[in-house]
């Protein structure tokens, strides 16, 4: 990786140590694929149904991987109705729930997490919850604690989806989908090398075609011409 002359670039895949060690010693280009702190927004429109499937697709199906979920965000008016289903679905799932303060005074029995808690890739079966009183405050916590990697709102106000969708900067944002999607693979790149975080050549997923450059070339002369001046690229 300080190969300079015969590297063009490194793309370390693995933990978040290794590539930040990667990137503090190499003397080539990097593309930096960091940990993946994936948000799903439980909006005050939400569909309960939506917002369970995707909770425990995007948290149970695979929890080792980088576009698994890693907090939950629910808005405060769903408190009542659907953060006990939410709750319930995520110990089915044998799923440890760490939880803000205001979480902890309706649901006792969860962790507690301090602040810094919600920068953390669990990569298991965790999950961080926090209350939030606006789409603002989610997006705010998401600014904040996020990895620019996957970010989810549910909801059926297409105007907070739209907001939302301005309002976060991460490689890929869904509305009423689920984080897994974020995938070489499920987007149609063919073989994934990785989800970069890097905003600088690629940012999200990458296949092969993230690895090509342009090159220019001047025109040839075409085949018969009796002049030497170029004529045309072939």
């Amino acid at each position: 990786m300080q190969l300079s002359d015969l590297i063009d670039l490194a793309i370390p895949r693995g933990g978040e140590s290794l590539i930040r060690f990667v990137a503090e010693n190499a003397r080539v280009p990097v593309i930096k694929h960091y940990k993946g702190v994936c948000h799903l927004y439980v909006d005050r429109t939400a569909d309960a149904d939506k917002a369970l499937d995707l909770l425990v697709d995007g948290k149970t199906s695979r929890p080792g991987v980088c576009n698994a979920l890693e907090t939950l965000l629910v808005h405060i008016d769903r408190v009542d109705d659907l953060l006990p289903q939410l709750v319930e679905m995520l110990a089915a799932h044998g799923v440890t729930i760490h939880g803000c303060e205001r979480s902890r005074t309706r649901l006792p029995d969860i962790e507690a997490i301090e602040e810094v808690g919600f920068d953390r890739e669990y990569l298991d079966l965790e999950v961080s919850l926090k209350l939030v009183d606006s789409l603002e405050e989610a997006l705010a916590h998401i600014v904040k604690h996020g990895s620019d990697h996957t970010e989810v709102i549910v909801t059926e106000d297409a105007g907070a989806a739209d907001n939302f969708v301005r309002g976060v900067r991460s490689s890929a944002v869904m509305v009423n989908a689920s984080s897994r999607f974020n995938d070489g693979g499920q987007l149609g790149l063919g073989a994934e090398i990785g989800i970069s975080t890097t905003r600088l050549h690629a940012y999200g997923p990458m296949g092969a075609e993230s690895l090509t450059i342009e090159r220019f070339c001047g025109p040839r002369r075409r085949a018969g011409a009796t002049s030497g001046v170029p004529t045309g690229p072939w």
